[in-house]
């Protein structure tokens, strides 16, 4: 997939979420086989371009090319300035929210609220374009405000215009949030209509999930987001069944531990001590989900104070994982001895 000059590895892109797709995720998933990975939000808010948040969100060194940076805002003259700042800082896409349900976002008239208002729409798209002529500019969205007023056929004829080269669709409206099943028909209407790449995004789980998507959709790639939190290689599984039909096997105990404390450690290094172990609790927890004892384990590790701590409990839990893991195969295969005697 080529958005402007850039030609992904292949057409599967990390969704941007807030407080989970910063620089060590982002990097994380784009070496186990994601092709793009968008940042979390960034304020159009010129006053908070200084804030520790801002700086830590708008930071993308070493990350490897193309960097596409999220911006956010109500405003066409602060979002296209905001488009400006963050090209001049390493950005080589700019990215438009215009789909976060989050009521915070709403209630200033910014992310999937903008829905409401095409002219406005219009407007934000075209400033932002005009900002940044030597980037590309993408959107991402929803099918409309609520199940009433669907309008994504309309938005992608207004982004068409204004000069919007690639649109990705969550397959809900914003009153819909993340309840119920995405819906893909709006998605496979608009990429019918579209003379812009289309990524397709909602309830994207699993490697067949995403060959259904694809095929029904015609959507030129993919974007994940939540079923990637604590599975970063469902990128890996979702390449390889794509090009041969078949599933990788699930990994192993052994290499989840493995890549959760590399993880863990470019947290630590990224955001500091003290808010390192912070972002490290909910990425250990799902990391750990569905493995033995792990509800109790989640417990014990958000009493943790110390990144010390969390390595020594997580490397302890990891270890007795390990054993049950070994120890469950081991009598698997002893069955299967005894059947075959």
């Amino acid at each position: 997939m080529r958005i402007g000059p850039h030609l992904l590895r292949n057409n599967l892109i990390v969704a941007p979420m807030a407080g989970v797709t910063d620089r060590p995720f982002r990097q994380l998933c784009k070496r186990l086989g994601a092709g793009m990975a968008v940042s979390e939000m960034v304020t159009s808010n010129s006053l908070l371009y200084g804030s520790e948040k801002t700086r830590r969100r708008a930071n993308h060194e070493g990350e490897s090319a193309p960097i596409s940076v999220q911006i956010a805002g109500a405003d066409p003259t602060m979002l296209a300035q905001a488009a400006r700042h963050n090209v001049d800082n390493g950005a080589q896409i700019i990215d438009i929210n215009m789909g976060c349900p989050a009521r915070k976002v709403c209630n200033v008239m910014a992310g999937s609220a903008l829905l409401k208002d095409e002219a406005l729409v219009g407007r934000i798209l075209a400033a932002v374009v005009a900002a940044v002529p030597e980037v590309p500019v993408t959107l991402k969205t929803r099918t409309g405000w609520d199940t009433s007023a669907r309008n994504a056929l309309t938005i992608l004829r207004i982004a068409q215009e204004s000069g919007i080269q690639a649109m990705a669709l969550h397959g809900r409206t914003r009153a819909c949030a993340y309840a119920g099943a995405a819906e893909y028909d709006t998605i496979r209407a608009v990429k019918a209509e579209a003379h812009i790449p289309i990524v397709a995004n909602g309830d994207i789980d699993s490697p067949e999930k995403a060959r259904y998507v694809l095929d029904y959709t015609g959507a030129d790639a993919i974007m994940i987001g939540r079923a990637a939190m604590g599975r970063p290689w469902l990128f890996r599984e979702i390449t390889h069944y794509l090009a041969s039909r078949e599933r990788l096997p699930a990994p192993e105990v052994v290499e989840i531990h493995r890549i959760m404390l590399a993880h863990l450690d470019d947290l630590y290094s990224f955001y500091g001590e003290y808010t390192g172990v912070l972002m490290a609790r909910k990425h250990i927890a799902w990391y750990t989900r569905g493995l033995s004892d792990s509800a109790v384990f989640r417990h014990a590790m958000n009493q943790l104070a110390t990144s010390r701590e969390q390595m020594q409990a997580a490397n302890e839990f990891f270890t007795r994982a390990a054993e049950k893991s070994r120890r469950l195969l081991y009598l698997q295969d002893e069955r299967l001895d005894r059947r075959a005697a």
